[in-house]
């Protein structure tokens, strides 16, 4: 499908890759994978054709490829509702009924049935509906409506305007927009990072029946074990290539480099042993040519050079401003409602100082609604009261909306900065790998990851002695992530954590909340006696709401992407050959209906036999063709 050749892409003279190459096929489901900043997201802009390489090709194997791409950052048009910005993915469709529109408005003003004009009109009609039915015209529809619901919205929800829902439920919105479109390569970049346990389910579902290719960057280690076949990571500007899923790679990725340090060990000491011996020879007239030889075949000995790893990683500790009181945080009678929509009702919750409290369960039960309730960013009935000397410090779960986009990365330091301490911040970005050049670039350049660490750095600015953290692991790479780990468990202060992340959790928390109904049950202990007691074995199974069938992978072998398009091509054709069925039996039924009324005036009419007869006909072969097109459908079906 896509060939990628001795790639390379530099800014203002530095590489950030150099000579990579690899082929996309159908069927690849591709995880790339690397620290952030390594280039993942770019290398997705450049195969989309978005951003140009410095060097290198990019080749297309078939001139019609389609790719689509799902960016961390996505803008909508204000005043549309889901449906609407849902149906942007079919342009040509829409396009196209805009013409049939036309078309039939003017068959339906005009009587000159024998002329030209009309003759033409009919003509155009007919082409309009092919293009329209090869698009897949008829089914758009509920293919939409399909897929919506898939990815967590309700059919309530259709008709909302987009501006009413955040910036997740936006982006499940694109997604649904890129999955509904013909492409043959999927570009997705954190897909998962707004989604729900099963709108991921589904999501797996989805792309593992998906014949096409598809290239995913992604932090979720569970996701991309159950997604992808492949696994590229980029590291220092190089690539690393197995067909194999994440863990495994890893697996395979630790074997050749313990086989890679084997080898090198014992070239080292066949070197060292030939170095011996030419400065033996060397002392000795005789064995002088001898010599020569020894070193013209140790010039030709190819280094083994052992793959590098790129261990820089974020330094990160948060320290206590002050300590607080005995209770930090006190919340009584807490009930929060949307409209009609009940998130929260009569909570009652005491954190004391030290508590490391995780809160879990499925999306939208309230986790994050309280969260912004105890930092004061929402309002509530009830009674919140924050303990003596409570300092909170927050980091929200959308906390790119929190940053200026306009701004540098060390702009936005300084001024969260305060006069004691704007002359460490060099210092602190330093720490969090913004060095040198990288402090002078805007927000708005900057990858999910990186805004990540922007965030945290910004966090040791101000003075706190409380944590609440909503899934600050969203876009962070797998060592940053134990970084922040690490620096939370050293935390001596008060930690709320949001999360639904099992490896994350596990040793940070000792008291878990989990929210179901409106309501908190506790849970004394960690994260694994939660699900022991839950009788669970992760947290996905928590945050179903309903149970999700796998697809039985044994009922039928699985269809070739080429035998996909051709059923779909075949399907849209049955529902267009019906839909003229039904209308030439409407419109023969009308004229038969006209006939028995006032036989004499009708059959009057300039050509009205051969109309009449040219109707059946065309009926006839239409009941042909569904004949033929529905034997098609169960041959490949």
């Amino acid at each position: 499908m896509l060939n990628i050749h001795k790639l390379s892409v530099s800014f203002q003279g530095d590489y950030l890759f150099e000579n990579i190459s690899f082929r996309l096929r159908g069927g690849d489901r591709v995880g790339l994978i690397g620290k952030n900043g390594a280039g993942k997201s770019t290398l997705l802009k450049l195969l989309s054709g978005e951003l140009e390489y410095t060097e290198g090709q990019v080749a297309q194997e078939k001139k019609d490829l389609k790719i689509g791409f799902l960016k961390q950052d996505i803008d909508f048009v204000v005043g549309r509702t889901i449906l609407e910005e849902a149906y942007q993915a079919f342009v040509e469709i829409k396009a196209l009924e805009l013409q049939l529109e036309d078309i039939n408005t003017q068959l339906a003003e005009r009587t000159d049935y024998e002329s030209q004009g009309y003759h033409d009109l009919m003509v155009g009609l007919n082409e309009v509906q092919e293009q329209y039915e090869i698009l897949g015209g008829y089914n758009y529809q509920g293919e939409t409506e399909k897929i919506l619901i898939g990815l967590g919205f309700k059919r309530d929800d259709f008709n909302k305007l987009t501006d009413t829902f955040s910036g997740g439920w936006r982006m499940r919105i694109e997604l649904a927009k890129l999955l509904l479109q013909t492409n043959d390569i999927l570009l997705l970049d954190e897909p998962t990072n707004h989604l729900d346990i099963e709108s991921i389910i589904w999501l797996e579902q989805f792309l593992n029946n998906y014949s096409g290719a598809v290239v995913i960057v992604s932090h979720d280690k569970m996701f991309l074990d159950n997604v992808t076949n492949r696994t590229i990571e980029i590291v220092l500007g190089k690539i690393y290539d197995y067909p194999k899923a994440y863990t495994k790679y890893l697996v395979l990725r630790e074997e050749q480099k313990t086989l890679q340090l084997a080898s090198q060990k014992n070239q080292q000491k066949q070197i060292e042993q030939t170095e011996k011996l030419i400065e033996k020879f060397r002392a000795k007239a005789s064995k002088a040519t001898m010599a020569q030889s020894l070193i013209k075949k140790l010039d030709k000995i190819e280094r083994i050079e052992v793959d590098e790893d790129d261990n820089s990683v974020m330094t990160l500790k948060f320290p206590v401003s002050t300590t607080p009181g005995k209770v930090v945080v006190e919340a009584t009678q807490i009930s929060k409602e949307y409209g009609d929509l009940k998130v929260l009702q009569h909570i009652d919750l005491m954190v004391d100082r030290g508590s490391k409290i995780a809160f879990v369960g499925q999306n939208g039960q309230g986790k994050s609604t309280l969260a912004k309730i105890i930092v004061g960013d929402l309002e509530a009935k009830g009674d919140i009261k924050l303990g003596h000397n409570v300092q909170i410090g927050y980091f929200a779960q959308n906390q790119a909306e929190y940053l200026d986009g306009n701004k540098t990365v060390l702009d936005t330091m300084i001024d969260a900065a305060n006069e004691t301490n704007r002359s460490k911040v060099r210092d602190i970005l330093g720490s969090f790998l913004f060095r040198g050049d990288a402090a002078e670039k805007y927000v708005r350049v900057l990858s999910g990851g990186e805004r990540n660490r922007l965030a945290l750095a910004k966090l040791l600015l101000q003075p706190l002695n409380v944590l609440i953290m909503d899934e600050p692991t969203n876009h962070l790479d797998i060592k940053s992530k134990n970084v922040l780990k690490t620096a939370l468990q050293q935390f001596e202060g008060t930690l709320i954590l949001v999360s639904h992340d099992r490896d994350f959790l596990q040793g940070l928390t000792s008291t878990v909340y989990e929210f179901k109904d409106q309501k908190l049950k506790q849970y004394l202990g960690d994260i694994d006696f939660y699900l022991e007691q839950r009788q669970v074995e992760n947290l996905r199974e928590v945050e179903k709401r309903t149970q999700i069938k796998t697809p039985q992978k044994t009922v039928a072998p699985k269809q070739s992407y080429e035998e996909q398009k051709q059923l779909k091509s075949l399907n849209n054709r049955l529902s267009k050959a019906e839909a003229s069925i039904a209308n030439l039996e409407r419109d023969i039924k009308r004229i038969d209906v006209e006939m028995e009324l006032n036989y004499d005036q009708t059959v009057a009419k300039p050509g009205f036999f051969e109309s009449y007869q040219a109707k059946k006909d065309k009926l006839d072969q239409l009941m042909s063709d569904w004949e033929g097109i529905t034997e098609s459908i169960e041959k490949l079906a």
